[in-house]
């Protein structure tokens, strides 16, 4: 199964159709979004064609196929305007083999196995780091920090590609 990964699309409009592109472009059948879909929270500039509306609109294009967790920017009011549910602080994938658990990543650690991935995003920095499991962070689609770019994740049989969105892979690791 291939399922992009991406975070804190804080309700620009412009990069949340730029992850929708993406996502059709990769041919992946589920879209896991990290939190911090629609408010763009106090500590953080607007972003570019700051439209929570029109996020909320173009995500319910593809409800289905998403699975998402609650961000720290994350409210009642969000979820009463998205169509598919963001109150959990906690989710969890099962394929090929590999337990994918994914929250924002500004509650604790869940407790984890060895060859376990956990997904965050929070930081709008890409990361993967092996500590155990396997952590990786996907980056901000919309709001990128400490020089990194606007980015995702695309996972594809048991290798997870970290990709810029004009479909270069930067980085990847085999699970």
């Amino acid at each position: 199964m291939k399922i992009v990964i991406a975070s804190d699309i804080h309700g620009s409009a412009k990069w949340c159709s730029e992850l929708l592109k993406a996502f059709e472009a990769e041919g992946a059948q589920k879209l896991l979004l990290l939190g911090d879909i629609l408010y763009h929270g106090p500590r953080n500039p607007l972003p570019d064609d700051y439209d929570p509306k029109r996020v909320a609109e173009m995500l319910g294009g593809i409800k289905e196929r998403i699975l998402c967790v609650r961000g720290n920017c994350d409210s009642e009011v969000d979820q009463m305007v998205l169509p598919f549910p963001i109150a959990s602080d906690y989710a969890a994938v099962f394929t090929d083999g590999i337990n994918i658990y994914m929250s924002h990543g500004h509650r604790e650690v869940l407790p984890l196995s060895q060859g376990d991935v956990y997904l965050t995003g929070h930081t709008h920095v890409p990361l993967k780091e092996r500590c155990g499991y396997l952590h990786l962070n996907p980056g901000s689609v919309s709001l990128p920090k400490e020089n990194s770019e606007h980015s995702y994740i695309l996972y594809d049989d048991k290798t997870f590609y970290f990709k810029r969105f004009d479909g270069t892979v930067y980085d990847k690791i085999k699970v």
